[in-house]
């Protein structure tokens, strides 16, 4: 008997690609403006800098473990309580500024200057652009009559209750939040799955897992024993890893959640 549903955050309830993204266009913009480069051009020499900058910094492995991508270092503070946060928030003013001016010399424009005022627009314009997938909010608001809900998520508590904060509609829905940064170990270690079944005081027969991502969300589900639900809007090839049950659209949980529980 289902009693419980536990959702991922990112790419599952909140559209972050497409807010990432958008953040992108708007920031790269100034740049086409000033310096007439493609906005375009300039979005893919940024990103590749920051993949490559992150990835040098003695963070990088609890950033994995924790599940913080490059592109949220573009633009959290990482204010939280724990010492790996603490050279986060030491070192992402330098690590913005590194990739916006060296993604401009990418394309030929060595303007420093310019590179760490695009660098605090990106944040600005993410803050600006929570997009929320359409059928959000009807899902929820039908789930959160007949179950209990609880929202497990990877990141920064800072960051994570920042995007929470400018979608102040989502936390209501939500009987339980756990974030991977306050907790200690991200998704898909199951010590983050089984907190989260004690959190919400049933067995992992009475719970599933809905997430977007094969390698954190359905991969700690299925090594936790909890039934998990791949949401894969962009119908993109599976790996080795099997979720138990893979949907298109959320509103496909419901008759889902019946056939689990008739």
């Amino acid at each position: 008997m289902i009693k419980t549903v536990i959702f991922d955050l990112d790419d599952t309830l909140l559209w972050d690609k497409r807010s990432v993204k958008q953040a992108f266009i708007d920031t790269c913009q100034l740049a086409e403006e000033k310096y007439e480069i493609s906005a375009e051009k300039l979005e893919e020499a940024v990103r590749k800098k920051a993949r490559e900058l992150y990835q040098g910094y003695e963070t990088y492995e609890f950033t994995q473990m924790i599940g913080i991508n490059p592109f949220e270092g573009l633009w959290g503070n990482f204010l939280d309580d724990h010492q790996y946060f603490k050279k986060m928030a030491e070192i992402v003013p330098n690590y913005r500024k590194d990739a916006w001016v060296q993604g401009l010399r990418e394309l030929g424009i060595d303007d420093v200057e310019f590179g760490a005022y695009l660098a605090e627009q990106f944040p600005v314009n993410r803050k600006k652009n929570p997009f929320v997938y359409e059928e959000t909010f009807s899902v929820l608001q039908k789930l959160h009559n007949n179950y209990q809900l609880v929202m497990l998520t990877n990141g920064s508590p800072d960051l994570q209750n920042t995007k929470l904060t400018i979608t102040p509609e989502l936390t209501d829905y939500f009987d339980h939040i756990i974030i991977s940064g306050a907790f200690g170990r991200g998704k898909p270690d199951p010590s983050i799955f089984e907190h989260a079944l004690e959190t919400a005081n049933v067995s992992r027969d009475e719970a599933i897992m809905v997430g977007d991502n094969l390698m954190t969300d359905i991969l700690g589900a299925n090594r936790t024993g909890i039934k998990s639900v791949w949401i894969n809007r962009e119908n993109k090839e599976k790996n080795e890893v099997e979720p138990s049950y893979e949907i298109n659209h959320l509103e496909e949980l419901f008759p889902l959640v019946e056939k689990l529980n008739s």
